[in-house]
């Protein structure tokens, strides 16, 4: 048994879920989502306490693997369409920058040129500082997409840790060179 799978999937009261065969449409405060569901492995059901529970069919040990992450993305969509998906990028380095010029975020990372990222439909960029970005959308997948493709414009560098860097992140420094 799959000890992810077997666990409900709260629903917010402002959050609608809607099962037809095979497809599960979710529509939130942030937006509405549409995902598939394999309705020859799984059953989906809504209990009276407003929980949604995702049922297997058959039982073996693949099918408990793909349970437990289908519940998983099941569960991100839920928070995603209801509170949405963040994630906080900050620039250490001298004159690092970010400007945001409509869909284009433009990044100064001590290059000789600008470095420029287009960012998607989907997904909310802003800038609260000139040296942190913020990440927001409702694919969890997507958000996390786009900030690691950001972050690889410039990464962390282990000696004076200049780079682009998610908030929070530890950065393992290196000692320099010694005399």
């Amino acid at each position: 048994m799959s000890k992810l799978g077997k666990k409900p999937i709260p629903v917010p009261k402002d959050t609608k879920i809607k099962i037809e065969s095979g497809k599960l449409t979710l529509t939130g405060p942030k937006g509405s989502k549409e995902l598939n569901l394999n309705d020859k492995i799984f059953t989906a059901s809504i209990s009276e306490n407003n929980n949604l529970i995702l049922n297997l069919i058959k039982k073996n040990e693949e099918l408990n693997i793909i349970w437990g992450t289908t519940r998983s993305i099941v569960n991100n969509a839920v928070i995603g369409v209801s509170v949405g998906h963040e994630k906080t990028l900050e620039l250490s380095g001298v004159g690092f920058r970010a400007n945001l010029k409509g869909n284009i975020l433009s990044l100064q990372l001590g290059f000789s040129h600008e470095s420029t990222y287009e960012i998607p439909k989907n997904i909310k960029v802003s800038i609260e500082k000139q040296t942190t970005i913020k990440i927001s959308g409702i694919d969890k997948e997507l958000v996390g997409k786009v900030a690691s493709e950001i972050k690889m414009l410039k990464p962390v560098e282990p000696y004076k840790a200049k780079g682009i860097k998610e908030k929070g992140q530890y950065v393992l420094r290196k000692e320099g060179k010694k005399k």
